[in-house]
C-alpha cells in the first residue's frame, strides 16, 4: 500500500508539474498574412496600378520589441545593385541599425547619396565592380538617389521593429514570426495614400486563429518622386548626347 502510494504522489507531481510548464509556455508565434490594394482616387482613373512595394510593419502595443546585440557583427546586412542605371530593389525595407550595400555592376560611376534628414550621406564617386554601403540607425524612409544620373531613385524604410513585410506584384504580404498579441499596424507606399486621415496607425489584436489582416486599401496619389536636386542642391547638368550607332 505504501508504495502505491508514493507512486501516486510521484504522478500527481508529475502531472501539477507538466501543467505548470505549459502555463507558462508563450502564445506560438504565428504567420500574418494579407494583402495591399491601390485604387483610383477620384481625381484620377485610368492605367493599371502597381500594388507591389507597399512596406507594412507591426509595433507592439507595449512598445516592447526583442533586439538582438547590438555591435558591428551583429548588424543585418543588405544590398541595393546598381544595374541599367536602376536601383534594384526600388523599395527596400531594413530592421533599423542594418547595413546597405551599394554595388556598382554598370560600366560606369555611380555617385549614391541621400539628403534624408535622419541619415544623409554621401558614398562618392566609384566605379563599376566596386561596392560602397551605408548604416541606417534612423527609423524613417530614406530616399536614394544617384548624383550622376537624375532617373535614378530607391527608397530604404528604416523600421524599430522585426515584423514587416513588402507587397508583392499581387500585393499579398507575409510577416513571420509574430508573437499572438496587441500590435499597431502601419502602411507606406510611394504613392498609394490612407482613404483617411488618421487611418494609421490601426490598432489590431493578431491571435492564433486569427492571423490574417483585412485588406488594406490606398488611394493613388497620380505621382511618385517630384524631381529632385543633386546632392549640391543644384539641377543636375542636362545630359550629354549618347555615340551615334549606325
Amino acid at each position: 500500500m505504501k508504495d502505491i502510494l508514493i507512486r501516486a504522489v510521484s504522478i500527481l507531481g508529475l502531472a501539477g508539474a507538466v501543467c505548470v510548464a505549459a502555463s507558462s509556455v508563450p502564445g506560438q508565434a504565428v504567420t500574418v498574412t494579407g494583402s495591399v490594394q491601390v485604387v483610383h482616387g477620384a481625381s484620377n482613373a485610368g492605367g493599371k496600378l502597381d500594388n507591389a512595394s507597399a512596406v507594412v510593419w507591426l509595433k507592439p502595443a507595449s512598445g516592447a520589441v526583442s533586439r538582438s546585440a547590438d555591435g558591428p557583427a551583429s548588424r543585418p546586412h543588405f544590398k541595393i545593385v546598381q544595374h541599367h542605371k536602376r536601383f534594384e530593389p526600388h523599395v527596400l525595407a531594413v530592421p533599423a541599425g542594418s547595413v546597405v550595400d551599394f554595388p556598382n555592376l554598370d560600366p560606369f560611376f555611380h555617385n549614391v547619396f541621400s539628403m534624408f534628414d535622419g541619415k544623409r550621406f554621401d558614398l562618392g564617386l566609384y566605379e563599376s565592380g566596386t561596392s560602397h554601403g551605408a548604416t541606417f540607425d534612423t527609423a524613417g524612409v530614406c530616399y536614394i538617389f544617384c548624383n550622376i544620373h537624375p532617373e535614378m531613385s530607391a527608397a530604404v524604410v528604416v523600421l524599430d521593429t522585426p515584423y514587416y513585410a513588402v507587397s508583392n506584384a499581387a500585393g499579398e504580404f507575409s510577416i513571420p514570426n509574430v508573437p499572438p498579441g496587441r500590435y499597431f499596424l502601419f502602411v507606406w507606399h510611394e504613392r498609394g495614400k490612407p482613404q483617411a486621415a488618421g487611418e494609421f496607425p490601426r490598432d489590431i489584436t493578431i491571435a492564433a486563429e486569427n492571423a490574417t489582416i483585412r485588406t488594406i486599401r490606398l488611394i493613388d496619389s497620380g505621382q511618385l518622386l517630384v524631381p529632385h536636386k543633386n546632392k549640391y542642391g543644384r539641377d543636375y547638368d542636362p545630359p550629354k548626347p549618347g555615340p551615334v550607332y549606325k
